[in-house]
């Protein structure tokens, strides 16, 4: 597998961990360890659904969740706008998402006035591209409350195997 591969690989694998959260907490069940803060609730969910339309391929939805000057970090490499994301990795990362599973392990979430951060860690598995993946992830996203609500500013996104 070539690095750049494995990089999308690895990106799209720590984008579906939260849907998890989001599947989970629809049916009454929550996190195994953690708390969102009550001010911090509606960004955690606008992360959900950043997520939830991922899976589903809904790229323009993802898109209208994040802020034209957001900051994304993922293994070493940067992507410094909503623009620069829907060019380089949105398709894949939508990909990935629906063809893989994700459970998340812990999420705690913060809000202080109109800047919200909420930190997941999970595991991803599945198939994808004919390759298996099974990835610990975590995740950071700082959010700001704008008059359409709350949208991602920045997203730092790691993982690793398991063991």
């Amino acid at each position: 597998m070539s690095r750049a591969s494995l990089a999308l690989a690895v990106s799209i694998t720590l984008l579906s961990a939260a849907p998890a959260f989001a599947q989970a907490h629809a049916h009454g069940h929550h996190p195994v360890v953690g708390s969102v803060a009550p001010e911090a609730a509606d960004a955690a969910t606008v992360i959900d659904a950043f997520h939830a339309a991922l899976k589903a391929g809904d790229t323009t939805a993802a898109l209208a969740l994040m802020a034209a000057d957001v900051m994304i970090y993922e293994q070493g490499g940067a992507e410094r706008s909503r623009d620069e994301y829907a060019s380089h990795h949105l398709g894949s990362d939508a990909a990935f998402a629906a063809a893989s599973e994700a459970a998340v392990a812990r999420r705690s979430g913060w809000a202080d006035g109109d800047v919200a951060w909420i930190t997941s860690e999970g595991r991803t598995t599945g198939q994808f591209n004919g390759r298996a993946v099974d990835r610990l992830t975590t995740e950071t996203m700082v959010l700001k409350r704008h008059a359409e609500g709350w949208r991602i500013h920045h997203i730092h996104w790691s993982s690793r195997a398991p063991g």
